[in-house]
């Protein structure tokens, strides 16, 4: 007799592609699938995906996963994604996003910044809901974004039937349900959660009042909380496409950084950790991909400037979230390593460019403490501008201390010198957590870049936490399966959800011979921020000086 196994799928829709991940429900993942997904960049800043390849890369992911344990039984579905607008047309057909509208490409992606111009009108107004953003909206959130639309594709804007958040469209999509998460609503919609309303009076006030007077149907009034289940499970269009059951229970769905985050500070604690306010006092959670979340959680609301939040039961019931994050951090290292003159010959010579300077770094640090080969090399890392703590979408990177060369030992340091500005980044981040309340002693981290050995080195180094890393790696992909196993019952609380199926793995130390370096460079590094802040103010003056001397000679009329 076969023996059937009890599992728990859990689908992330990343940057770059749709992964799936099948989980025991204890979180041992027993098969996965990863499928490519496009994006198209039509021009500077913006950046857009299709609804349509997404799903059809996550059906066949599914597909291909359950291959793999063909006696398995699945008892609950879970999703995350990008906190990307998914824009749905009249009967579910897509609108398009894009200005000259190409077919089908019906996502403004999180990183587009289009509305850099939107996001700055609405935090000149002051309102009180940005309070509860870190004071401060940004263009990657999803209300700038349809300001946007409904100043530049009116057409578009007044055609959609639904706004979605991406995790919010693949729930509709496997069940036809319109409910929402808090999730997504909360951070990046200005849902007000722990008040359960929309503020009218913001959306008017910045020229959104069609959907107070639609009664918000559009953006979402059936709202719920993480670690409960949307419509009656999938529809049987949608477990067709997947080859599942109709009625699979399926979870209220969060952004992947904070599925993440509920699979990361499940494993730092033995039991509830929502019964421990001491550990989660200590602990952050580190998502760390292509762009870094770092996510903490607290029993009270902490009013942190610069930093998202706090927000009322978004990733863990009952619990207020602070999100900070870097909107590049692979991105930015793989941009400046691709940037350097000796990479190509380097990629070509070794077939993995990462691992020959990981070892490249070693060499030159023989006999020296850890991380000083790049004392004279320093990187302002704020090249697609600041998210935290400054909340600055314009802010630029910086790089001193380039030689008049181009060898691979310049290359190493300079890789090396974009990793400590980087962990300097976060290190700036916990600074100003902990100035509020916090006292972060812990990273729990997961993403790509957890692979990095250098990577989570220098970030113990500089940051003085211990690093622990979670036994299963894919921590995003078992936090969706986390919230379909709360779908399916399988676990009272998400809380007890969380201890059950989250483990602990290898955990990396600070090493305290390179405290007094990061001390120095730490000073370097917030000297360059300010530098910048001086120069970019020095030339904007100049500029707006030339611009009034222009108009003199010139005068219109």
């Amino acid at each position: 007799m076969v023996r059937v196994m009890d599992v728990v799928i859990g689908i992330d829709v990343g940057t770059g592609s749709a992964r799936v991940g099948v989980f025991s429900i204890d979180g041992r993942k027993v098969a996965t699938a990863v499928l490519s997904t496009r994006t198209w960049r039509p021009k500077a800043d913006f950046a857009q995906q299709s609804t349509a390849d997404i799903w059809s890369a996550v059906c066949r992911g599914v597909r291909e996963a359950m291959v793999h344990v063909p006696d398995a039984r699945v008892c609950g579905i879970g999703f995350d994604a990008t906190c990307s607008l998914a824009v749905v047309g009249p009967g579910g057909a897509p609108l398009s996003v894009d200005p000259d509208g190409a077919a089908e490409q019906d996502v403004i992606l999180w990183a587009d910044h289009r509305a850099v111009a939107e996001a700055d009108e609405i935090n000149a107004g002051g309102y009180d809901v940005l309070r509860y953003v870190g004071g401060v909206i940004s263009p990657e959130m999803e209300t700038p974004k349809l300001l946007w639309l409904s100043r530049h594709m009116p057409d578009v804007f007044a055609q959609a039937e639904r706004f979605f958040d991406l995790p919010d469209y693949l729930t509709w999509r496997a069940t036809g349900s319109d409910a929402r998460s808090c999730c997504s609503t909360t951070c990046k919609w200005t849902y007000l959660a722990h008040e359960q309303r929309w503020d009218d009076d913001f959306f008017r006030k910045i020229g959104l009042g069609v959907l107070v007077d639609e009664g918000f149907r559009r953006i979402g009034t059936d709202i719920r909380a993480l670690g409960g289940h949307v419509g009656r499970g999938l529809s049987a269009r949608a477990a067709e496409e997947m080859g599942l059951p109709e009625g699979t229970p399926v979870g209220v769905s969060a952004i992947d950084a904070h599925a993440g985050g509920i699979a990361l500070l499940g494993a730092v604690h033995s039991g509830d950790l929502t019964n421990d306010d001491t550990a989660l006092n200590r602990s952050i959670a580190l998502i760390c991909g292509t762009s870094s979340c770092h996510m903490a959680v607290s029993r009270n609301p902490r009013f942190v400037r610069g930093v998202w939040g706090p927000y009322s039961g978004a990733m863990v019931p009952d619990m207020w979230l602070n999100e900070a994050g870097q909107s590049a951090t692979g991105a930015l290292i793989d941009f400046i390593v691709d940037s350097h003159p000796a990479a190509a010959a380097l990629r070509a010579e070794t077939g993995d460019i990462y691992r020959a300077l990981n070892a490249q770094v070693e060499a030159l640090e023989a006999g020296a403490i850890a991380g000083t080969s790049s004392r004279n090399l320093h990187v302002q890392p704020d090249f697609f501008g600041n998210r935290s703590p400054y909340a600055d979408p314009t802010a630029r990177g910086a790089v001193v201390g380039l030689p008049l060369s181009a060898t691979v030992d310049d290359l190493a340091r300079l890789y090396l010198a974009t990793i400590q500005g980087l962990a300097y980044g976060t290190r700036d981040i916990l600074d100003v957590l902990n100035r509020e309340g916090y006292d972060i002693r812990t990273i729990s981290a997961t993403g790509g870049l957890t692979k990095n050995p250098l990577y989570l080195r220098e970030h113990a180094n500089a940051t003085g936490c211990a690093i622990i890393l979670p036994r299963e790696p894919d921590a995003v992909l078992l936090g969706a399966a986390i919230l379909g196993a709360m779908a399916a019952k399988i676990y009272p609380s998400l809380g007890v959800a969380m201890a059950r199926m989250s483990h602990a793995g290898d955990t990396i130390r600070p090493d305290e011979k390179a405290h007094a370096f990061h001390r120095a460079k730490m000073a370097v590094f917030r000297d360059l921020h300010r530098d910048q802040l001086r120069y970019r103010e020095m030339m904007n003056s100049a500029a707006r000086g030339a611009d009034i001397r222009e108009a003199e000679r010139h005068p219109s009329g």
